[in-house]
């Protein structure tokens, strides 16, 4: 099934934020499990997995419409150097996605592609869980102290 040339656009945009999402999201797990925080590392690495999963998708989709995935582009990366600014540069990454899924999902109701707009609202869903868990992250920070918060980040803890 032929489809239309800018929801094909959108659907490589979202392919490329989700490859560096995953990038991004397997360098801070990675840091996290050498650091020794293994309950961040865990979260951080079952995220990057929902984003292969967001990847995979999007690619079979653009395959049904007869497009062409894009898959060597890759947006700047920000790898944070503790783990405060690792959490907000996630945040920041997933509050973006949400607003270009928004928007594609906006753009898929112009050209009339329900498929398309199903797939992204369910991708949607996983994004802003992922946006509402840094932002419990971040709050966590600020009402038990960062020393509270990263002794309960450790598999030994409670």
């Amino acid at each position: 099934m032929k489809g239309n040339e800018r929801i094909l656009a959108a659907l490589n945009g979202l392919l490329a934020d989700e490859l560096t999402a995953i990038s991004q999201y397997m360098v801070h797990s990675e840091m996290l499990a050498n650091w020794g925080f293994e309950k961040l590392h865990e979260a951080k690495e079952h995220q990057a997995l929902d984003e292969m999963h967001h990847a995979e998708w999007l690619i079979a989709r653009i395959l049904f419409l007869e497009g062409t995935p894009i898959v060597s582009k890759l947006n700047p990366m920000k790898i944070g150097p503790g783990i405060k600014e690792m959490i907000a540069n996630d945040q920041a990454a997933e509050v973006g996605a949400i607003k270009s899924y928004n928007d594609a999902i906006t753009l898929g109701h112009e050209v009339k592609d329900q498929g398309s707009v199903d797939l992204l609202m369910k991708i949607l869903a996983d994004e802003e869980r992922h946006e509402d868990w840094a932002e419990a992250q971040l709050d966590q920070i600020g009402q038990m102290g960062f020393e509270n918060y990263l002794t309960n980040q450790t598999k030994g803890a409670a």
